[in-house]
């Protein structure tokens, strides 16, 4: 290895862990401005890509937690959204520790999604629906997630932190409404269905909703499933939710 190549890696070993960095021969102090400010940068995008996680921690265990981010992932990209979802992957293989909180993962993907979709780009113009007919192909929008997870983390705060998982999965709708403010919506099992049948194939007509729908549960009938789901889709499209189809 080149002798340039050599220093760049001793310099970012200095820089990711300083109690273990290798002999540079840089004043300490020098050094140490470049190991702090490389290190809050990251605190601070972490932190703010995470408010609730973050506050579930004191200080000091926060800060050796993303510490340990930063020391053992590769960090390929420098934008803020990039080191977010590097940071969640990095907690994704993690076991968890003492100071865990057993829905860590699953809130640390809500937040993530939410920023995700706060900052996505919209592809497609943004048109609502005025009305549904039976047979109009549908969709869901591009920016609205139908998700799952075992504890409420919708509802996650300092003050409320749950220790054991739902008897249900808590089902959520979070979407991107017109004013590009960031909403969820609890969804119960059927209507999960629904809009999880949508997303997976796009164009889809009322009607021919409820028939794959009625399929998946058929304790009920087509018009029972008829009449829960036209006013759910008019309500979500007068959200911005639903939209009709545009072939791509």
């Amino acid at each position: 290895m080149p002798d340039f190549q050599r220093i760049q890696h001793q310099f970012a070993a200095a820089i990711r862990d300083p109690a273990h960095s290798p002999q540079l021969g840089v004043v300490p102090e020098r050094l140490a401005v470049y190991q702090d400010l490389f290190f809050n940068n990251v605190l601070n995008f972490v932190s703010s890509a995470f408010p609730v996680l973050s506050t579930l921690y004191s200080p000091a265990q926060w800060q050796q937690k993303v510490r340990l981010f930063f020391q053992h992932s590769s960090l390929p990209s420098p934008y803020f959204l990039d080191i977010a979802a590097s940071f969640l992957h990095w907690l994704q293989q993690q076991p968890l520790q003492a100071e865990d909180r057993p829905f860590l993962v699953e809130l640390a993907h809500y937040e993530w999604i939410e920023l995700y979709l706060a900052t996505a780009h919209r592809q497609l113009d943004f048109v609502k629906l005025q009305q549904i007919d039976h047979q109009q192909p549908l969709a869901l929008d591009e920016l609205a997630l139908v998700l799952s997870y075992h504890y409420p983390v919708s509802q996650i705060s300092a003050a409320y932190t749950p220790e054991q998982s739902l008897a249900q999965p808590s089902l959520l709708l979070v979407y991107r409404d017109p004013a590009d403010e960031i909403k969820f919506v609890a969804l119960n099992q059927l209507s999960a269905s629904l809009l999880q049948l949508l997303a997976s194939t796009p164009g889809l007509s009322l009607s021919e909703l409820c028939v794959a729908l009625q399929k998946l549960a058929p304790q009920f009938t087509e018009d029972t499933i008829l009449e829960g789901a036209r006013p759910l889709l008019l309500d979500l499209a007068k959200k911005g939710v639903i939209r009709a189809f545009q072939a791509g």
